[in-house]
């Protein structure tokens, strides 16, 4: 396979790991978009993440949820950031979360300004939505 994050999993792709766990790992992003902007990834191959097992899942945001506090000590704010598929900005087709020390002054913004339009829906939109998300 020509996926880059299995290459640094094998250990084929050197990188500065920062925490591993049975189906995960953590590590530096090589390009990064903010100093300690952190990468956490499910060591199996998986594009998106409704293709991981429920144990996978568990594992990675695990992972997620313990190496935050140390990235939220570099600005006390970070962006976690999944884009989950291709058409949702997703560059390499391994699930991977992106954790981004953030600041009042590196103008990346919110999340509303990644968009161009604002998206005006009516009651039975809404409503159509509605039914064809709930559980």
């Amino acid at each position: 396979m020509d996926c880059v994050f299995c290459k640094i999993i094998s250990g084929e792709i050197k990188s500065k790991f920062l925490k591993e766990t049975p189906s995960s790992v953590s590590f530096l992003d090589a390009f990064p978009l903010a100093a300690g902007h952190v990468l956490v990834i499910p060591k199996k191959h998986h594009q998106k993440i409704q293709d991981m097992s429920l144990e996978e899942n568990a594992d990675l945001f695990s992972l997620v949820h313990e190496i935050i506090s140390n990235v939220d000590k570099i600005t006390g704010s970070t962006l976690v950031a999944i884009h989950n598929g291709k058409d949702a900005g997703q560059e390499i087709p391994h699930v991977h979360v992106h954790l981004v020390p953030r600041s009042k002054d590196d103008s990346a913004g919110a999340i509303h300004s990644m968009f161009n339009s604002d998206v005006n829906l009516s009651e039975s939109e809404m409503n159509e939505l509605y039914n064809k998300l709930k559980i």
